[in-house]
């Protein structure tokens, strides 16, 4: 089902991802992963994991690169210099989560809650792989620009997603978050919010609103 990445993204590494149940307590549970921003690593968003449903298993992904010195954390994809935000790159790094999910877990459904680059990175999987993924959470992040061989599936299927922004995030290009405005529409069920003050993070507010969207995908999937 993954597709083969290029030689520039490694695989995930399966020994920095933080579970939130061991594997005898995982059966018949759904599966939200969780992916990081840039400069960041698996423990990152691990806790927002007490505040959503707990009928979902959590698997939080560390990023398999290491961004330049002196940046601390990990990356999904570069964003400095001529490779910088390269759609390629962010389709690689989307492959790789897409082996690391094949190889680790056969749940379902399968959710994805991203933040920023770990954002940009649901969506592309998604997009890859639109019968493998029931829903997105994508926050302070964008789509990447460029068509992918699936989108028209994606877009017959419309899977929910819930994409959250705030007023003053300076961080993502305003042309990104252009399109990715033009693009959410034509492609998913989208909803989601605006948030008024926020910056490129997550405020308790925008945590209330994604947990009301991930209860709604569990009365979904039991109804």
């Amino acid at each position: 089902m993954a597709q083969f990445p290029g030689p520039e993204t490694p695989p995930i590494d399966p020994t920095f991802v933080r579970w939130s149940a061991p594997p005898d307590e995982r059966a018949g549970r759904p599966l939200l992963v969780l992916l990081h921003g840039y400069g960041a690593d698996e423990n990152d968003l691990f806790g927002l994991a007490r505040y959503l449903p707990q009928e979902f298993v959590f698997a939080a992904v560390r990023a398999p690169l290491d961004p330049p010195f002196p940046t601390p954390g990990h990356s999904w994809y570069p964003i400095e210099g001529l490779d910088g935000r390269d759609p390629r790159r962010v389709t690689e790094a989307a492959s790789r989560l897409s082996e690391w999910i094949d190889a680790s877990s056969d749940q379902t459904p399968v959710g994805l809650l991203g933040f920023s680059q770990g954002a940009a990175v649901a969506l592309q999987a998604m997009r890859l792989h639109p019968d493998r993924f029931a829903f997105a959470v994508a926050l302070s992040g964008y789509v990447t620009p460029g068509p992918l061989p699936r989108d028209a599936e994606l877009a017959e299927r419309r899977p929910p997603v819930f994409w959250g922004r705030g007023t003053h995030d300076d961080v993502i290009p305003a042309v990104l978050v252009t399109h990715t405005t033009q693009w959410l529409p034509e492609h998913v069920e989208l909803s989601g919010r605006v948030y008024a003050g926020l910056t490129h993070s997550v405020s308790e507010e925008e945590v209330e609103d994604i947990r009301m969207f991930l209860a709604k995908r569990l009365d979904e999937a039991s109804g």
